[in-house]
């Protein structure tokens, strides 16, 4: 899911949509309005899922979307190689993930572990 809000809100830290991929910000630079222009931002982020670094210019005034980002909890209900499947504690929603080694040794049957999810994308914390 995901909600409008004008680019000249955004703040640092937060997060933004960028090539259809939730980014946390990183820094973000204003311009002074021209003599027939408006104030321009330059926001610089990272993808939460993928780590790409994106940046989008655009006039403060313009609409842009922000995706909701919501940290959650889930418990470890098998590991099969590098594919782990887990289970959400509140609504005790199903759903298997890749991991990457590191991640794979901290991870056994019953533990329970943070998670981010946000436009149908999930990340171990």
């Amino acid at each position: 899911m995901k909600e409008q809000t004008e680019v000249g809100k955004l703040k640092e830290g937060r997060y933004v949509v960028v090539e259809d991929e939730p980014c946390k910000i990183l820094s973000i630079a204003t311009s002074k309005p021209g003599k027939h222009g408006a104030a321009k931002s330059r926001v610089d982020c990272v993808g939460i899922f993928d780590g790409v670094k994106r940046s989008i210019v655009q006039p403060v005034s313009a609409k842009t979307y922000v995706p909701i980002v919501e940290r959650k909890s889930a418990q470890v209900i098998s590991v099969a190689g590098n594919t782990v499947q887990f289970m959400d504690v509140k609504d005790f929603e199903m759903f298997e993930m890749n991991v990457s080694d590191e991640q794979l040794a901290g991870l056994e049957a019953g533990k329970e572990v943070p998670y981010i999810a946000s436009m149908n994308k999930k990340k171990l914390e």
